[in-house]
């Protein structure tokens, strides 16, 4: 079985396998430091909230990761994975659910990263992986302390660990108490299954909930957010993660692909300002999203190498408070007020 692994802040102290330190990487500087100053990638490393633990800028997602014809090459997995690497990704985003639409079926993308590290496990050490539980097909959700203390020994056994560096609630369980949740999320931690916890797709107030009962800080909020879906900018998402210093994981960052394809308002905005820069609409659609101050880490959905590798495009891209803004007002379809 694999250990933890994760990249940490300062220093390595935390006894999980494998652990690395990388060099400083990407960050923003503060766009007051001048009323014309622009948004522009910096090196340094971002923390997954209180966690210890820190990661690169952008993540690598695996919900598209199983094939639909079921023809599933392990080899092509590993290829994607190193991409990912050779980008600077250290953050490998995954889920119990990932599969289930596909012939693998259910825990299909968390079985088949664990048979790509059973092939490579020298490349555990450069990962921080996270995966997620409590959406069933049918119920839809279950987040009792049973069932996800069944589903993260599950998804363990799948890849092959005796921990993930980070486990979040997949979706909110309406029927669940937010005091059952996190003595489950709780017992993973103290039980070494989990070195941080987070939530997916959970509001503001679903999380205020949940951190109440839990010993330890919320590491992490992973929402939809991009130029095509920036309610987070609105509803007190982003604003929650800077204030108790969660990283906010933002899945679907190209919106679709609409971002990417023209297929948006947006997307012309988009591409006129990768142009600028000698890149594509989708870097900067990643660009846009880091440029927030909560610096959020976009999850890359391509599951094809050369694109991954382009994800780093996006930091070839600067800003003006006027283009980042013009981009939301495409978006919204009005001028800001």
């Amino acid at each position: 079985m694999i250990g933890c692994a994760a990249i940490l802040l300062p220093t390595i102290g935390s006894g999980c396998k494998g652990s690395t330190i990388f060099p400083a990487l990407m960050t923003w500087h503060d766009p007051m430091q001048s009323e014309h100053s622009p948004l522009r990638a910096d090196t340094a490393l971002v923390p997954l909230g209180k966690s210890g633990v820190a990661v690169f800028p952008l993540a690598w997602g695996m919900w598209r990761l199983a094939r639909p014809d079921g023809l599933d090459d392990i080899g092509a997995i590993i290829a994607r994975i190193e991409a990912a690497i050779e980008a600077g990704i250290t953050l490998f985003d995954t889920a119990d659910i990932y599969g289930a639409g596909e012939p693998i079926g259910f825990g299909g993308a968390e079985a088949l990263l664990g048979k790509a590290l059973a092939q490579r496990p020298d490349l555990r050490a450069k990962m921080v992986i996270a995966t997620k539980g409590g959406i069933w097909p049918g119920w839809p959700y279950n987040s009792g302390v049973d069932y996800l203390t069944s589903a993260i020994d599950a998804s363990l056994t799948r890849l092959g660990m005796e921990c993930v560096d980070l486990y979040q609630i997949h979706r909110r369980d309406f029927l669940t108490h937010p005091r059952d949740v996190a003595l489950a999320l709780t017992h993973m931690v103290e039980a070494g299954k989990a070195r941080a916890i987070g939530v997916s797709n959970y509001s503001a107030a679903e999380t205020e909930a949940l951190q109440a009962f839990l010993p330890f800080p919320l590491a992490t909020t992973q929402p939809e957010f991009s130029a095509a879906c920036w309610q987070p900018l609105y509803d007190g998402t982003l604003d929650q993660a800077m204030a108790r210093q969660m990283t906010t994981l933002a899945w679907s960052p190209l919106g679709g692909g609409r971002l990417a394809d023209g297929q948006h308002p947006a997307a012309r905005a988009l591409a006129n300002q990768g142009a600028k820069f000698g890149v594509d609409a989708a870097a900067a659609s990643l660009s846009w999203i880091m440029a927030h101050p909560a610096k959020i880490v976009p999850i890359v959905g391509s599951q094809t190498p050369e694109r991954i590798l382009q994800s780093r495009d996006a930091f070839k891209i600067e800003w003006t408070r006027n283009e980042w803004y013009a981009v939301l007002e495409a978006s919204r379809g009005e001028r800001m007020p």
